[in-house]
C-alpha cells in the first residue's frame, strides 16, 4: 500500500487518478495538486466513497518552492507528474529535494523553443543515484508502453531488434473540422515540426510530413500516416542493442492537415509573442482558447485507436518479424471514465508505471528510461487494468 502526490488535473491526470483509485490496493491514499484547485476538488466529489483516500491541493508546478512544501506535507511514496512538459525539470527538482521517487509521461521541452530531448532529464541521473531514488521517464503510451512492447520483444523473442516502427493510428472522429485530442500546444508543436529518425547511430532529419505512408491497420482498415520525430526514438536507439533504424509514424486526416496548413500560413502556430492591443500574446496560446477543449471531445468521440511497433530482428540466427499493439475504443473509454481514448492510453500506463516504483517492483536509483526495466509485471498490468495487447508473427510491414 502507498500514497501517491499526482500533479496535474487534465484529461491524462483524471484517467489516471480513476485507475489509482480502481487500483485501492496499490494507492491507499492519493493528493490530487493543481493550479485550479477547483478541478481536483471536482474530480475527488466524483471519486470519493472508495477505499482510496483522495485529498486535493493547489500549487503552482513551476516553483520548486511551493512543490518541495507540498511534498514535504502530504509525503507521498511517489510523485506522478501529469502536468506540462515545461514543468519536468521543476518537480524534478522538488523530488530530489525531498528524496522522493519521480513518474512522467512526456520528456521535457523548454517553453519558448519547442526542442523536445532527454538531454536536461538525463543530466539528473548522479544526482538521483546519489539520494536514491528513482525517475521514471515517459510512462505514457508513446512514450511509455511502446518502450515496454520493445523491452517485451527484445526479452521474449529476439536475440537483437535491427528495425522498429512505431505507429500510432487515432480513428476517432469528433464531428469538429478541427481540434487536437490532447494539449494543442504540445500536438501542434508536434505536427509542425521536422520530422526525424534515428539511424546508423544518428538522427535523419525530413521535413514536416514529408513521409507518408498508408497502412492498413488491425481492426481499423488503412490510413494515411507520417513520419514525425518522437522523443523515444532517442532512449530506445540507446537501449535496444543492434537498433539500426527506428521511426516513427502517425495518422492524420486530411480535413485536420488542411486546416493546420492555413493556420500555419497565417502565423497563428507561432510561439514567438506579439504585439496586440498594448498586450503581448503568443498566437499558439490564443489559438489554443478559441478550440475545442481535448477534455470535452470525449462524449463525441467515436472509432478506435491503434497504437503498437513493428519488430525486425534475429532469433537464433534466423530473421524475425513481430507487431504488438493494442487497440482501444473512445466510446468504452468514456462510458469508463469519462474520457476519450487518448487520455485513457496515457493514463492508465501513467498509473502503472507510479505503481512499479511505488511497490518496489521497479528499482534502480537514478533516472531511467521505461525501456530499462523488466517488461513482464508491466505487460501483465496492462491486461488487468484496461489495455490489453495483441501480437501477430506476420505482421504488414511499412516499406
Amino acid at each position: 500500500m502507498g500514497k501517491a502526490l499526482i500533479i496535474g488535473c487534465g484529461g491524462v491526470a483524471s484517467v489516471a487518478i480513476h485507475k489509482c483509485c480502481q487500483n485501492s490496493e496499490a494507492f491507499e491514499e492519493i493528493c490530487i495538486a493543481s493550479r485550479t484547485k477547483r478541478k481536483c476538488d471536482e474530480l475527488k466529489a466524483k471519486l470519493d466513497g472508495g477505499k482510496t483516500k483522495i485529498s486535493t491541493a493547489q500549487v503552482d508546478a513551476n516553483s520548486v518552492e511551493e512543490l518541495v512544501a507540498l511534498i514535504e506535507k502530504f509525503q507521498p511514496d511517489v510523485v506522478l507528474n501529469l502536468a506540462l512538459p515545461y514543468q519536468d525539470l521543476t518537480i524534478m527538482d522538488a523530488c530530489l529535494a525531498t528524496k522522493t521517487h519521480y513518474v512522467d509521461t512526456a520528456n521535457y521541452e523548454p517553453e519558448d523553443t519547442a526542442k523536445f530531448e532527454y538531454k536536461w532529464q538525463w543530466a539528473y541521473k548522479e544526482r538521483y543515484e546519489k539520494a536514491g531514488i528513482t525517475a521514471l521517464l515517459g510512462s505514457g503510451f508513446d512514450p511509455g508502453v511502446t518502450g515496454v512492447f520493445s523491452a517485451y520483444a527484445l526479452k521474449h523473442h529476439f536475440d537483437e531488434i535491427n528495425y522498429i516502427d512505431i505507429l500510432d493510428c487515432n480513428a476517432g472522429d469528433h464531428g469538429y473540422p478541427f481540434a487536437t485530442n490532447f494539449n494543442p500546444e504540445i500536438n501542434i508543436r508536434e505536427v509542425s515540426a521536422k520530422g526525424s529518425y534515428w539511424e546508423d547511430g544518428k538522427w535523419v532529419e525530413t521535413e514536416p510530413m514529408e513521409i507518408k505512408r498508408v497502412y492498413n491497420f488491425p481492426e481499423i482498415g488503412p490510413k494515411d500516416m507520417y513520419l514525425l520525430h518522437h522523443e523515444e526514438l532517442e532512449s530506445l536507439g540507446i537501449n535496444i542493442p543492434g537498433i539500426r533504424r527506428i521511426r516513427f509514424f502517425m495518422t492524420f486526416g486530411q480535413s485536420y492537415l488542411t486546416h493546420l496548413k492555413c493556420l500555419e500560413n497565417v502565423g497563428m502556430t507561432s510561439i514567438e509573442p506579439i504585439e496586440f492591443e498594448g498586450k503581448k500574446i503568443v498566437p499558439l496560446q490564443f489559438l489554443k482558447a478559441v478550440l475545442p477543449d481535448p477534455a470535452s471531445l470525449g462524449p463525441r468521440t467515436k472509432g478506435k485507436t491503434n497504437i503498437g511497433c513493428i519488430f525486425r530482428g534475429k532469433k537464433d540466427g534466423k530473421d524475425k518479424t513481430y507487431y504488438l499493439y493494442n487497440v482501444c475504443d473512445h466510446q468504452e473509454c468514456y462510458k469508463e471514465v469519462g474520457s476519450q481514448a487518448i487520455s485513457y492510453t496515457t493514463g492508465v500506463p501513467a498509473m502503472i508505471g507510479a505503481m512499479l516504483v511505488m511497490n518496489g517492483t521497479w528499482k534502480g536509483p537514478g533516472v531511467k528510461n521505461i525501456e530499462e526495466f523488466d517488461p513482464d509485471p508491466f505487460m501483465e498490468a496492462l491486461n488487468k487494468w484496461g489495455l490489453p495487447w495483441k501480437e501477430s508473427f506476420d505482421p504488414e510491414m511499412v516499406d
